[in-house]
């Protein structure tokens, strides 16, 4: 796990090929799932209008999953369609699903968001360079709204981490980029086939990656092309965020693994096994506790009793340090500052708080765990 890790962190800093594109042409479709989310999707669907790009090219559709009916109003005055929709167990694949069936007209790429995301001015523009070149799966750059909080800090952080190791590094050495569920955007028709077979209570960007990686389609990755996205502010969300990330991991994996050691052997896709072998990945969270709490009890056995944990204190050293490393190499230099040295210190709770995941997984891939917004300013 740590070699898998250092590798892709070394190769997210080899220099990469600049894309470049023409005119704007590419016409997109602006997807924006709202569950609940009235305190921050109006100001959401305001700022998807103030793209630096051609008005004619682009639409921006909310659906609107059980908001109040005063935001439904809202949203209408708005230049944008508002899609209402009710299901008896809400899900974001079967809200997507009903908009692709309801929305009329001629587009190019279909782009998601969360509710709570935010483009940057030109995010739209800065994607069309990508789709001109044919890419049929582009993963935006996903950073922080808010750091507020302490958790708010390392979920940026971890986040930051994520698009260095499983996007920046995976492109350098020919692999995809790792979809991250908000600020991606695919070909509309190929994207509309897929997901009429994509039923995911939680993960559906998972199933939908997976599904795209064994078709052979590579995912381009929009370094460029940056989108707000909320981070976690309390404990108890971080917990039930991660809850919902680990589950859908785990029932992936399960459901999956056959399938990609088949396409490995059988076709040669590397693609689609890599993303069964990142699924097989710890946390980064659980996996630089264990090798610490590891290294530091086969050290200490060393000077008690003369031994030391089968195969060694220097390979369990060895081990910390090649995390250490992959981590650092992996972590942008804007993040090098006091309030980053105080957010680490949050890093026992998280780690306890990830250890109390991993035994309340059960059922939690069954049924929707919604993560509250209420950020609307970048900070």
């Amino acid at each position: 796990m740590t070699l898998y890790l250092l590798v892709f962190a070394v190769a997210g800093h080899f220099p990469r090929r600049r894309v470049r594109g023409g005119a704007p042409r590419t016409r997109f479709l602006v997807l924006i799932p709202a569950y609940r989310e009235d305190g921050v999707i109006l100001h959401t669907a305001r700022e998807a209008l103030k793209q630096v790009y051609p008005q004619e090219l682009y639409r921006v559709a909310v659906i609107a999953d059980s908001l109040q009916p005063e935001t439904i109003l809202k949203l209408r005055e708005l230049p944008i369609e508002t899609v209402e929709v009710q299901f008896e167990i809400s899900t974001k694949s079967k809200s997507i699903n009903a908009a692709l069936k309801t929305i009329t007209g001629t587009f190019d790429h279909t782009l998601v968001l969360d509710a709570d995301n935010v483009m940057a001015p030109d995010f739209l523009a800065q994607m069309d360079v990508y789709a001109q070149q044919g890419e049929q799966a582009i993963q935006g750059h996903r950073v922080a709204k808010n750091q507020n909080t302490g958790f708010a800090v390392l979920d940026g952080l971890s986040e930051e981490i994520n698009n260095h190791i499983f996007r920046e590094g995976h492109r350098a050495l020919g692999l995809s980029a790792a979809l991250i569920g908000s600020g991606m955007s695919f070909s509309y028709d190929y994207f509309r086939d897929l997901m009429h077979s994509i039923e995911a209570v939680g993960g559906f960007d998972k199933e939908l990656e997976l599904k795209l990686l064994r078709n052979g389609t590579r995912i381009a990755y929009a370094t460029e092309a940056y989108v707000y996205d909320e981070k976690v502010q309390q404990a108890e969300v971080f917990g039930n965020q991660r809850r919902r990330w680990l589950s859908a991991q785990f029932h992936y994996l399960g459901a999956y693994f056959t399938s990609g050691v088949y396409h490995l052997l059988a076709k040669g896709n590397v693609d689609y096994m890599d993303k069964i072998v990142q699924f097989v990945l710890l946390p980064r969270v659980i996996l630089s506790g264990l090798i610490l709490l590891l290294a530091f009890l086969s050290g200490a056995l060393h000077v008690v009793a003369g031994y030391a944990m089968y195969p060694g204190t220097a390979f369990w050293g060895g081990l910390l340090l090649g995390n250490v490393a992959a981590m650092l190499l992996s972590v942008p230099k804007k993040f090098y500052r006091l309030q980053t040295l105080k957010a680490v210190l949050h890093l026992p709770k998280a780690f306890l708080i990830f250890l109390l995941t991993i035994f309340r997984l059960k059922g939690a891939n069954k049924r929707f765990i919604h993560t509250p917004h209420t950020t609307n300013d970048i900070k």
